[in-house]
């Protein structure tokens, strides 16, 4: 084909030299035909031929596309490359071409048989107050110091776009329906279409199309804020694409840098208020805020039920000898008069509380996973201060002791110096008891104060926490420091006494 610098020359010389078309072909190497045609019509250019041949991996394409059908039929995670159809045809076949020749057949040949190819989807502007989207993503805090992983909850107005994020401990059927009802309280109603991938908490078994058997559950539920509820296909999660990037919206945005809190409920309520100051901006293509959408669409949700689903379990055990009863495979501890008794437990998300004949006698924050223990020190002081020579080594007062003050370590030295160890663990154990009469701040506070002043009894801070407690002042209540020179009292009355009786 002519270029266009021979194209300008052919039509150059013939139309002002006058050059015949034969010597135009011997000066330029060029046909008469070519010459003829330049000499036509307009410069054409390169005209690309209709079917590109594979001279080397001819013989091989069948193969090739015999691989490229059956990956139809497996799983998108394990179908072939080009570069492992390359590795086989060298591998098994013997082909002797190059990677990019393969390369280059392969995109073709996927695009043809409908692999791979670019997604495409339909512009969406969803109706106000119709739908909401769930999902589930796991994130990282720092809770009373430990660096814990969580799992962040997470509902979305499809219509809006405000949205609701909350953590919790575990993913479990319980934790969905308490972060659909603190869901539904933050919106002032309820959606009444809920989108839902196929998650196990909801969906007992996927049936082909649309159609799924939902957890019975999860039916009760669904009836009670009446709701229905529609499924994305399996592994189609960008159906609910919106609540899909909320989780990794707020993951960047809730959870950079990593929080800190003291407890689970602290976080939720950070995360509470950024859900709300989010309500103030305005989503890329509408003209109006989050909050401004939200007020128009509030009208369309269905009103939340009078009462809130009771969303609790119940369990009933009996205290074993260790004072605990067993909770979803974990542990927690009952006061020692309870042992070998049947008792009532009712679990949340977050707690268990534990009762005795509707009298509630144990309360904990619930742990998960298998054979933790949750253990109250106080159930067991009474029994430790019959038994003071297990003290050091019962598992309740270990854990307390990692967090307690130096001032209760020097006081339990003090006192045990001073009586040895069994009468000083005894008045020392007194002392750990009135955290049940006071609050920690003032018990922690009247401790220092009694070591400062060298103080040999627990009477002497119980004296001081009564003073605060009564700021009045009774006409009963003794200084402190004549705490320190009061004489022993001389028990050996007691003995005149019984025997004058």
């Amino acid at each position: 084909m002519l270029e266009v610098g021979q194209y300008e020359y052919i039509r150059l010389a013939h139309r002002v030299y006058g050059k015949s078309i034969r010597e135009i072909a011997r000066e330029t190497g060029h046909s008469r035909n070519t010459v003829r045609k330049a000499l036509k019509g307009e410069y054409k250019g390169y005209s690309k031929r209709k079917r590109q041949p594979y001279p080397v991996l001819g013989p091989y394409l069948g193969i090739i596309d015999a691989w490229l059908k059956e990956d139809q039929q497996r799983p998108k995670k394990q179908r072939h490359t080009a570069r492992r159809i390359y590795e086989r045809l060298r591998s098994e076949h013997g082909f002797q071409g190059s990677e990019r020749t393969v390369s280059d057949y392969v995109r073709k040949a996927k695009l043809e048989f409908g692999i791979g190819g670019t997604d495409v989807y339909i512009p969406l502007e969803p109706e106000l107050g119709k739908e909401g989207e769930v999902d589930w993503g796991r994130c990282y805090a720092i809770l009373k110091g430990e660096y814990t992983r969580l799992r962040l909850f997470a509902m979305r107005s499809k219509g809006s776009g405000k949205h609701f994020v909350q953590c919790f401990p575990c993913e479990r059927q319980q934790a969905l329906f308490e972060g659909h009802i603190r869901a539904f309280e933050f919106f002032g109603g309820v959606f009444p279409v809920m989108i839902y991938d196929n998650m196990s908490t909801v969906v007992e078994e996927v049936y082909r199309g649309k159609n799924r058997k939902l957890r019975e559950n999860f039916l009760k539920f669904q009836a009670y804020y009446n709701f229905s509820s529609r499924f994305c296909n399996p592994g189609c999660a960008h159906e609910k694409g919106g609540v899909e990037g909320l989780v990794g919206y707020s993951r960047r945005n809730y959870m950079v840098p990593i929080p800190e809190a003291d407890s689970l409920e602290d976080l939720n309520k950070y995360l509470l208020e950024r859900c709300y100051s989010y309500g103030e901006r305005r989503l890329s293509g509408r003209e109006k805020t989050v909050n401004e959408l939200y007020d128009e669409e509030k009208s369309y949700l269905l009103k939340l039920p009078e009462t809130p689903f009771s969303n609790i379990e119940t369990y009933r055990g009996k205290a074993d000898k260790y004072s605990t009863v067993l909770v979803d495979r974990n542990r927690y501890s009952v006061p020692t008069r309870y042992v070998g008794l049947q008792l009532d437990i009712v679990a949340t998300v977050e707690r268990v509380e534990i009762f005795y004949r509707r009298e509630k006698i144990a309360y904990h924050e619930r742990v998960y996973g298998s054979n933790k223990w949750q253990l109250n020190p106080f159930h067991y002081l009474e029994l430790i201060l019959r038994r003071p020579q297990a003290f050091d080594s019962a598992r309740p007062l270990k854990e307390w002791r990692k967090s307690w003050p130096d001032s209760l370590e020097k006081l339990l030295k003090h006192f045990r110096d001073k009586d040895g160890f069994s009468k000083g663990t005894k008045e020392f154990i007194s002392v750990l008891l009135l955290f049940e009469k006071y609050d920690k701040e003032s018990v922690e506070a009247a401790v220092e104060e009694a070591v400062k002043a060298g103080v040999s009894g627990s009477d002497a801070i119980e004296h001081m926490l009564m003073n605060i407690s009564d700021p009045g002042g009774s006409k009963d209540v003794v200084p402190l420091e004549n705490w320190l020179i009061f004489a022993p009292a001389d028990v050996s009355v007691y003995d005149r006494i019984g025997g004058a009786i």
